[in-house]
């Protein structure tokens, strides 16, 4: 099987830390598929052109490209119909769509300006002079500056963790006894903080801490062995 998979790192290429290739790394291993790593850096676009985008992920499955983690998880889904399913079913699946789009917007978003400073200090400096032009001109302030308050802000994203929280009074998982798909969505934003930065998001207490280490743990510690900061 000729899977491969196009993902972001900096200076340590097997340290990949993208939200969104978590997310298609962790269906893979769902699936019970492995898939070569590619690593791929903020300026080296014409290396994705060829199969149509600018981002990463990129799986190549053999001679077709499927770009979005999304797009990723559904032709995984769809293509390896005898593998542990990512969704559960249609029901399932649609509920995810939804799931995506919240960890996009209140996971990934929320962490963003918590990190943000961070993450250049993982890359070469071309990388990080493209990260920091790129950011700052869509934040139209210093990455400094949009990090500066994160001790206090860190507080308004715990409590925006509820919905989770509650979730998890009466399951382990999103997806119930067992992770799923929903659980790769979330989970995807709080590995990339981990991978980047040595901030702490979440208090050891927190019902969502010990979630995380569960899926640290997931496929013989997949995320784990993954280098990062012990936070």
């Amino acid at each position: 099987m000729a899977l491969k998979l196009f993902e972001l790192v900096g200076t340590d290429a097997g340290r990949p830390f993208s939200p969104f290739c978590w997310r298609s790394r962790l269906a893979l291993a769902h699936k019970g598929l492995s898939a070569e790593s590619i690593p791929w850096r903020f300026t080296e676009k014409s290396a994705l052109a060829p199969y149509g985008s600018e981002k990463v992920p990129v799986m190549l499955d053999r001679d077709r490209a499927v770009a979005d983690s999304w797009i990723i998880a559904t032709y995984l889904e769809d293509t390896y119909p005898d593998r542990p399913s990512l969704f559960g079913g249609a029901g399932g699946r649609a509920m995810a769509r939804f799931l995506n789009a919240w960890g996009d917007i209140a996971i990934v978003g929320g962490i963003f300006p918590l990190i943000i400073a961070d993450i250049p200090n993982n890359l070469a400096t071309v990388d990080a002079a493209y990260f920091r032009q790129s950011r700052e001109a869509r934040f139209g302030k210093r990455l400094e500056e949009i990090m500066a308050p994160r001790d206090q802000a860190v507080v308004g994203f715990r409590k925006s963790l509820e919905p989770l929280r509650q979730t998890l009074k009466t399951q382990p998982f999103l997806g119930g006894d067992a992770p799923n798909y929903a659980d790769y969505i979330v989970f995807g934003g709080f590995q990339w903080a981990r991978v980047v930065s040595p901030f702490r998001l979440l208090e050891e207490t927190d019902s969502v801490y010990a979630w995380r280490e569960r899926l640290l743990d997931a496929f013989d510690g997949l995320a784990r062995n993954s280098p990062g900061y012990p936070v």
